[in-house]
């Protein structure tokens, strides 16, 4: 299981000179790369997400990646800049592929630059950046949707779902052969920042902190999270046609475990 420490960027408050000029985001990459040279993401990296939220608390982000020529994609970080845990997540590719894609449901707390940062086997850093506009509801802050003993009680159930291709977007050749995989989790992410709303009292921060995810009795990406995602988070991700056998693992910070099979063969 690998870990960044998400926890030692989470109050991180400046860029890639050439793509952005932003405090939070300089600090977080110091923090994850030193002075490791950044490559433009332009063919590399192409992100999906809304111009402006219709829902903070619950916003689909999604991107495609796709490795140079004589590379593979070996790990993958989301930012959102100016989240109070702005390292969001991170897929680390247990054997590197020549093409990623996922699509997760995330909180956005407030207008954020969003950086995807993708590395190569050989080593190299290629970012790709957009901005997030917000409806001013302040998602990490938010009260629970659900009440939090009856999301405990589910905690830990999952449901995969194998369904349909991958679709197109700008890199339409990451499409060929592969099929969408969604995942989710129930568990109420909470992010330490919401409050009970009968006792008035801070709900302490329990979240999704690792989801590993086998193919075929193989590993295949270690998903390391942090408060940044939703209530009841959905995972979707690029699985090879052939697949016939998923495992779902999934880690909270408060050491729960749960775990789920499912046979493919009939897809």
């Amino acid at each position: 299981m690998k870990h960044l420490g998400l926890t030692a960027a989470f109050l991180c408050c400046t860029a890639l000179p050439a793509l952005a000029s932003n405090e939070a985001w300089d600090s977080v990459k110091e923090q994850l790369y030193g002075e490791r040279a950044m490559l433009s993401g332009e063919g590399i990296i192409a992100i999906d997400a809304p111009y402006r939220t219709y829902d903070d608390a619950r916003t689909d982000l999604a991107a495609q990646i796709k490795a140079p020529p004589g590379a593979q994609i070996a790990k993958v970080t989301v930012v959102l800049d100016e989240n109070p845990m702005p390292v969001s997540a991170v897929f680390d590719l247990e054997t590197p592929q020549p093409g990623f894609y996922f699509d997760i449901t995330m909180r956005v707390n407030g207008p954020t630059p969003m950086h995807v940062v993708a590395e190569t086997s050989d080593g190299r850093l290629f970012v790709s950046e957009t901005f997030v506009k917000t409806s001013g509801q302040g998602a990490c802050a938010a009260p629970p949707g659900t009440d939090p003993e009856i999301a405990l009680a589910t905690l830990g159930q999952m449901n995969i779902d194998v369904a349909g291709t991958v679709q197109g977007g700008k890199l339409t050749s990451l499409a060929s052969r592969l099929s969408r995989m969604d995942v989710d989790i129930s568990h109420p992410s909470h992010s330490g920042m919401q409050m009970d709303q009968i006792s008035l009292l801070f709900i302490p921060m329990r979240y999704v902190e690792n989801v590993e995810i086998d193919l075929d009795g193989a590993g295949f990406v270690d998903l390391t999270g942090s408060i940044s995602l939703s209530e009841n988070p959905r995972l979707g991700l690029a699985v090879p046609q052939s697949t016939r056998s998923v495992d779902v693992t999934m880690t909270d910070t408060s050491g729960a475990v749960s775990h789920v099979h499912k046979d493919l063969a009939g897809f």
